[in-house]
């Protein structure tokens, strides 16, 4: 993988909450074109969950080397950032900042994507974004909120990608494809041989996501 630089940036939360995160963006002048970005939201701050774990430090460290941005951050309460966990309900504003700075980074005209990873997948798809031209939610529990209609992205008529492991503790395909039968604009597509950490699977996921992106382009 080639390295690119990570700066530290601030996100400012429309309720004064300040979160710390990290930028990619692949540098032109190298003849990387940017054609797709991403937002990285990591598993539940509870449990461990950082943004330097797991799927989204994984699809950090690689995708900007495909040409794709991605920005990760971490969740209200988690390390750097201010505030305190949310229930999920807190974070979406924590998301939207994330939207502003990577659009912003970006510009327009590059199909911006949430990419949530366990906890943040749930919370992914609880946010609806007119900037977001799809979710890639991967091993999301989709048990966070117990109201269903919490999950705007159900009836949206933008793409979504479920990556779900095949051995998934919490929610297997099965289990997802009964939870979102009613969904539309939706794919499950599952991870062979993965349980719900993804060890050893994680290739396979950043090239499901590659894949999902290239969908995307214009």
């Amino acid at each position: 993988m080639r390295p690119y630089p990570s700066p530290v940036i601030s996100l400012a939360c429309a309720d004064g909450v300040s979160l710390e995160a990290e930028l990619r963006v692949p540098d032109r002048s190298s003849g990387v074109d940017v054609w797709a970005a991403v937002v990285l939201l990591h598993p539940h701050p509870k449990m461990g969950g950082t943004m330097r774990v797991g799927v989204p430090s994984f699809l950090f460290d690689a995708l900007p080397a495909a040409g794709v941005a991605a920005l990760r951050f971490n969740f209200r309460g988690v390390e750097g950032s201010g505030g305190s966990h949310g229930r999920g309900v807190d974070e979406r504003l924590d998301v939207v900042s994330a939207v502003d700075a990577l659009s912003a980074a970006v510009g327009d005209g590059v199909p911006l994507v949430l990419c949530g990873w366990s906890f943040g997948g749930d919370v992914s798809l609880s946010v609806s974004d007119a900037r977001v031209a799809g979710w890639f939610a991967v091993a999301a529990p989709l048990q966070v909120f117990a109201d269903p209609s919490a999950y705007v992205a159900a009836f949206d008529p933008r793409p979504k990608v479920l990556a779900v492991p095949q051995h998934d503790q919490y929610c297997d395909p099965a289990c997802a494809r009964e939870s979102t039968v009613s969904w539309v604009a939706t794919s499950v597509e599952v991870v062979p041989g993965a349980d719900h950490f993804m060890a050893g699977r994680m290739d396979r996921v950043a090239a499901m996501c590659l894949s999902f992106l290239e969908g995307l382009r214009g």
